[in-house]
């Protein structure tokens, strides 16, 4: 079991200004970070591995589709930016050094039709998470495709169809990311859930109702790790949380209000949460 933070709380895009941060996470305890891969330069990606590499930090990396890059557009030119914007950063996975490639990229983050998901989107979703999955077994990442909820998008909201997806993707290197915020708002039974779609979990993010400190929600967090130690799951634990530091992004989570006293705090009660739950299941 590895613990992560995902750095979405601080920044969008890893510098070398950030790289004081990445030792302090090291000093609390986490054994890596989520990068997020919205843009980058190969130089840039290098530098950071270095810097990782030097700290002992291991490292997953987190993207979203666009509009113009939709894997489930109706247009077929789409598609394919879509399959080469997903290569792309599977690139940066591997120049960086990160084990998974994780978010919602079955479909444009924020774009909703009024309607819920077609046959042909279904597929189109399939045919691109192929293409990139084979794409990315040969640079040794994994992709973890991640539902979100309904207020979000409309294409992937529960675990049970993310579980279908990837087993319909058919790749040993494709899988799909358990969200606990995510959960809590579409799931009947969490539990269950884990328990019943557990085969396509191959990434977890840690993250409470309200975008904030893990453990001071009301996320039933005993029988979500009871259930993740009990289905075999080793990998990734990564806190998600969302502040007030990025106002483009604070917009897109609609994270309006303070939510913790300071980015610190999510990470220490965070961490221990996880070691305590893991260790207790």
């Amino acid at each position: 079991m590895k613990f992560g933070m995902n750095l979405l709380l601080w920044t969008a895009g890893v510098t070398e200004e950030h790289f004081p941060l990445l030792g302090r996470l090291r000093e609390i305890g986490f054994d890596g970070v989520e990068l997020p891969l919205f843009d980058a330069t190969e130089s840039g990606l290098k530098q950071t591995a270095r810097e990782l590499d030097n700290l002992g930090l291991g490292r997953t990396a987190v993207c979203v589709c666009t509009p113009e890059a939709n894997p489930i557009s109706d247009d077929a030119a789409i598609r394919a930016a879509a399959v080469t914007h997903l290569k792309q950063r599977v690139d940066w996975c591997a120049l960086v050094g990160a084990e998974v490639l994780c978010g919602p990229f079955h479909s444009a983050l924020g774009l909703r039709t009024g309607r819920g998901r077609t046959d042909d989107e279904w597929k189109w979703c399939v045919d691109v998470l192929r293409e990139v999955a084979d794409h990315a077994a040969t640079a040794g990442v994994l992709l973890s495709v991640e539902p979100l909820n309904r207020f979000e998008v409309y294409f992937l909201n529960t675990m049970a169809d993310a579980n279908q997806l990837v087993h319909e993707v058919g790749r040993a290197g494709c899988g799909y990311l358990y969200d606990s915020f995510h959960a809590n708002i579409e799931e009947e039974d969490i539990a269950a859930s884990i328990r019943d779609n557990a085969a396509g979990i191959n990434h977890v993010h840690i993250s409470e109702n309200h975008r904030g400190v893990p453990g001071r929600g009301h996320i039933h967090w005993e029988p979500t790790f009871r259930e993740l130690r009990a289905c075999g799951y080793d990998g990734w634990l990564v806190i998600e949380a969302f502040g007030r530091a990025l106002p483009e992004l604070a917009a897109a989570t609609c994270v309006w209000r303070d939510l913790f006293p300071t980015e610190e705090t999510v990470a220490t009660e965070g961490l221990a949460l996880m070691r305590r739950g893991m260790g207790r299941a």
